[in-house]
């Protein structure tokens, strides 16, 4: 699978419990086992088996710590919007290739519309990201247009799912 096509649809099965363990979990990765097992009225055994089941069949990715961006000094957020100049594999995938390579993107969508990309970046200040736009993303090979959006406020955040 190349990074510019859909991973395979995989079909896995969940039930009330799960649901209850990762709704647990987004809200707090720290709980243990037991803790957990608690809440939703099961021995631990089983919910450890259930949650090594959740993270060995993709389910549960990973694990983290959620920062407050103001704290580190990555209070500005940019959308910007890209639009590649020839629409090929190659082109799609020395693009994607860079994208996974700044820091500086936290995230990246391939989207439908005027734009072909649009990316989230967070930056210190507006002159850390314009350094990061003209010497790193003004760089990339095959960009035509691009289109900055700066976030003023969040009015939700979250990370939440379940």
């Amino acid at each position: 699978m190349t990074n510019t096509e859909q991973p395979e649809k995989v079909s896995v099965s969940l039930d009330a419990k799960d649901y209850e363990i990762l709704r647990l979990l987004e809200e707090n990765a720290k709980l243990t086992v037991r803790e957990i097992a608690g809440l939703i009225h099961l021995s631990p055994t089983p919910t450890h088996e259930r949650i090594k089941r959740m993270e060995k069949s993709g389910v549960i990715k990973q694990y983290a710590a959620i920062l407050n961006r103001q704290l580190v000094g990555k209070g500005m957020i940019v959308l910007c919007m890209i639009t590649l100049r020839e629409h090929n594999k190659r082109s799609g995938a020395v693009f994607i290739k860079a994208m996974l390579e700044f820091k500086e993107i936290v995230e990246c969508y391939n989207i439908s519309g005027d734009f072909d990309f649009m990316v989230k970046i967070v930056a210190e200040s507006m002159e850390d990201y314009h350094n990061f736009f003209v010497n790193k993303l003004g760089e990339v090979k095959g960009i035509g247009q691009t289109k900055s959006i700066f976030v003023m406020a969040a009015v939700k955040e979250t990370h939440q799912l379940i």
